[in-house]
């Protein structure tokens, strides 16, 4: 796909704001060709070269006409190219995160998240804003095409040197094309190594000053900062040569034509109303000359910034950057759809068999895991440290892809498991919960209508109700980056309840005690399980803790991603070596996995 198919894509997505935009440019500078009429007329009747057709009166009443219309399609042009660059930026910015979020949750992004958001914002809203002003290069030719007949019935050989400059620029701009991409790519890749590091350092401030490795992080910080200020300047400055060399060749040509106008003035066949009419015209011609050089380079920059936001879909088609679908600028904004049970979807029997996944990087995974978790059931996968516990929780619900296996619920197979374990199906709470920085409460919801659910009942579930009475804002409490204000426990237990307010048939809890008490963890799972004589709720949980594994009606031991033993407690106990030093233990090892999450996660 090339640049062009992008732009006339974009154009289709918003084709009034785009059309009216064109249109009202256009329009705006027609009306500066009246003026340098006027302005021939004034100094033709002063000079008495030529008979002045006007005077002075009706001159000024109609160079203040004009301005009225040419103020209110300049009041015009700033809504709609507004509307414009932002409807077509949403459309990008939602296709990219469509297939961001349709893809495996842990290999969803090509390069860091701070790179991400590099594309979405630095890279959508240049190319838009130069699409714009493609709109100014076309209402400046339309001048420079009636200017120059114009000038061609006025003066044929001063009217074409007035072109000369554009063949040059034109000429220039092709030559230097390759190396103008190359400098813009290195500038958006060194930009986002920048953003992407601060957003990791940002989010995990306290692991860096626990390790003590305040200096190594600013030390690389520098480094990648001026890698950044090197690849900027040089591609700053390469454009700006470029179009420092546009403008003064479009001036050199210029003040040869103004040489070449004063002898034809001499001859006669040049008046002075003549004389002022080019310079006028000389003006806006001149800056379509300079524009149409700037913006021959930024068209082949936009191919880079397309590329680098085309590499976010992940091997998809090109096309689907551009691919059209609702935006939406203003209300009545789309229903979030509900999770809804389907009775004949309620779980009975969850079956995986020879489930497999390994890390491209490490080698290190899952090997030939199987699964029978009848309906109502409590199933605890337990293990050491790096055993594969959250890989096979990750690859069972499609946030890793697995290599082989299969997954059949009601003994119906599960082709996509990351769009089917989502609620109503299932509900999963990871080993470092995420939290957005907003209110507590919409932390919770993330879109659902309140009035559709027991919010009451998660919180009671989650064991939130005292720490919700310690905050004086409630629900309405704003989180802070990431949770940042809260503490760990009130975080998984904030991610626990926003896991029971979708009242899902299986619930996936990857360690959620680790950050816990003993007496708020004795809580959570005697509400839980209260409530399970009421509603029945399938259980699929990763834990060292024994509260966990007493009330396990099954527990898998996994070691070096392979299933060594499963079995209920006691018999586990009697048979299970690694049951027994996990047993042995004791709560010890969850707080030492949390420490490992929170690390790799780092």
């Amino acid at each position: 796909m090339n640049t062009f198919y992008y732009y006339r894509r974009l154009i289709g997505s918003a084709p009034w704001s785009w059309c009216g935009d064109l249109g009202g440019i256009t329009l705006s500078v027609l009306f500066e060709t009246i003026p340098g009429l006027l302005a021939r007329e004034f100094f033709n009747g002063l000079s008495g070269a030529a008979p002045a057709r006007l005077n002075l009166s009706t001159i000024i009443v109609l160079l203040v006409l004009l301005r009225l219309p040419w103020v209110l399609s300049i009041v015009a042009l700033s809504m709609t190219s507004t509307t414009f660059v932002y409807t077509a930026g949403a459309l990008l910015r939602t296709n990219m995160f469509r297939h961001i979020l349709h893809r495996p949750g842990a290999q969803a992004l090509p390069a860091s998240p701070g790179e991400a958001i590099s594309r979405f914002r630095e890279d959508v809203d240049e190319t838009l804003w130069d699409l714009i002003r493609f709109n100014d290069l076309v209402s400046f030719m339309v001048f420079a095409i009636v200017g120059f007949a114009i000038m061609v019935r006025t003066n044929i050989l001063i009217t074409i040197a007035v072109f000369l400059p554009l063949v040059l620029v034109t000429l220039l701009t092709q030559q230097v094309r390759r190396r103008l991409e190359s400098y813009r790519a290195a500038s958006r890749a060194s930009t986002g190594d920048v953003t992407g590091f601060l957003g990791e350092i940002l989010g995990a401030a306290q692991a860096v000053q626990v390790a003590g490795k305040e200096d190594s992080v600013v030390r690389r910080f520098s480094h990648l900062s001026e890698q950044r200020r090197t690849a900027g300047l040089r591609d700053k400055l390469f454009s700006q040569l470029l179009e420092s060399i546009s403008t003064n060749t479009v001036n050199l040509g210029t003040a040869v034509i103004l040489l070449f106008a004063a002898q034809q003035m001499k001859t006669g066949r040049f008046t002075v109303g003549d004389f002022a009419l080019f310079v006028y015209y000389l003006g806006r011609i001149s800056d379509f000359t300079s524009l149409f050089g700037v913006l021959l380079a930024r068209y082949r920059q936009a191919g880079i910034s397309f590329a680098r936001m085309v590499t976010l879909l992940k091997g998809a088609f090109p096309g689907d950057l551009v691919a059209a679908r609702p935006v939406y600028t203003r209300g009545p904004f789309p229903t979030i759809p509900q999770p809804v049970r389907v009775p004949h979807e309620q779980l009975q029997r969850l079956e995986v068999l020879g489930l497999s996944f390994h890390y491209p990087s490490s080698g290190h995974g899952i090997d030939d895991v199987d699964l029978d978790l009848p309906a109502g059931s409590f199933t605890v996968i337990t293990g050491r440290i790096g055993s594969g516990k959250t890989t096979f929780l990750r690859t069972l619900l499609g946030l890793l892809p697995a290599e082989r296996g299969h997954i059949r619920w009601n003994d119906q197979p599960v082709s996509d498991p990351a769009t089917f374990f989502v609620p109503p199906h299932s509900a999963y709470t990871p080993q470092v919960p995420r939290l957005f920085s907003d209110t507590l409460k919409d932390n919770l919801l993330l879109g659902l209508d309140e009035t559709g659910v027991d919010l009451q009942q998660a919180l009671s579930l989650a064991v939130l109700e005292d720490d919700l009475r310690q905050m004086p804002a409630g629900l309405d409490t704003v989180v802070g980056t990431r949770g940042v204000r809260l503490s760990g426990g009130q975080i998984q237990r904030a991610a626990a309840a926003r896991m029971f307010v979708r009242d899902a048939e299986l619930l996936v809890f990857d360690d959620l005690s680790s950050a816990l008490d003993v007496e708020v963890e004795a809580q959570l799972w005697e509400r839980l399980f209260a409530r399970h004589h009421q509603v029945p709720v399938t259980c699929l949980v990763v834990s060292h803790r024994r509260a966990a594994l007493r009330r396990a009606d099954q527990i898998i031991v996994l070691r070096d991603g392979r299933v060594v033993a499963r079995g209920r407690l006691d018999d586990l106990l009697a048979s299970s070596l690694d049951m027994q030093q996990l047993w042995a233990s004791g709560d010890r090892h969850a707080g030492a996995e949390q420490q490992q999450a929170e690390h790799e996660n780092l």
